[in-house]
C-alpha cells in the first residue's frame, strides 16, 4: 500500500511558476512509476506527466510539453512537478499517482494503482 500526499498548489497569476510535490509513504516508492494528472471543473481527469522508477525516462502531455518538468528523489520518496509560464487553462486539481509497473510511462489513468487527494492550482489572468 502506498499513500500519496500532494502539496504546493495555490492561487497564482498567469506567467508565474509553481512546483508541486508529492510525498509517498512506504518503502517501495523507488519501484513505482509516478505520474501527475489534473482535473479541471467539468472536465475529465487528464494526464500531465510521468516518470519511470529510476527517473531515466519521462513523458509529457502535448498540452504542457516545454512548460512542465517532472522529477523524483527516491531517497526522499518525493516526486516533483515544476510548471512554468502558467496559463489560466492550467487551473485544475493536480493529482499524483503511483504505477506498480515501475518501467511504465503510461498516460492512462487506469494503469495507476494509487492516487493522492490532489492539490488545487488556480491561475488568474
Amino acid at each position: 500500500q502506498v499513500q500519496l500526499v500532494e502539496s504546493g498548489g495555490g492561487l497564482v497569476q498567469a506567467g508565474d511558476s509553481l512546483r508541486l510535490s508529492c510525498v509517498a509513504s512506504g518503502r517501495t516508492f523507488s519501484t513505482y512509476a509516478m505520474g501527475w494528472f489534473r482535473q479541471a471543473p467539468g472536465k475529465e481527469r487528464e494526464f500531465v506527466a510521468v516518470i519511470n522508477w529510476s527517473g531515466t525516462n519521462t513523458y509529457y502531455a502535448d498540452s504542457v510539453k516545454g512548460r512542465v518538468t517532472i522529477s523524483r528523489d527516491n531517497a526522499k520518496n518525493t516526486v516533483l512537478l515544476q510548471i512554468v509560464s502558467l496559463k489560466p487553462e492550467d487551473t485544475a486539481v493536480y493529482y499524483c499517482a503511483a504505477n506498480q509497473r515501475g518501467g511504465s510511462i503510461s498516460y492512462r489513468a487506469s494503469q495507476y494503482d494509487y492516487w493522492g487527494q490532489g492539490t488545487q492550482v488556480t491561475v488568474s489572468s
